[in-house]
């Protein structure tokens, strides 16, 4: 069974893995729009947070969205 910070990653991962057309500029952009509308406040600050102290489990793509939030 995964921590909710773990399916935080598995989610963000996945969202900005099926977004990877447009580029990866376009792809973060994209990926942080949908955090940005969909996702709880609380699941943006602790992604946030993984982010900042670890962040080793995100893709490349993911990180840049996450900054952007």
């Amino acid at each position: 069974m995964r921590t909710a910070e773990q399916q935080l990653i598995h989610m963000v991962n996945q969202i900005s893995e099926n977004n990877q057309h447009g580029g990866f500029d376009k792809a973060a952009e994209i990926t942080s729009v949908h955090l940005q509308k969909f996702w709880a406040r609380s699941m943006k600050k602790d992604i946030v947070a993984y982010l900042a102290s670890d962040g080793t489990e995100l893709s490349e793509i993911s990180k840049a969205a996450v900054k952007q939030l």
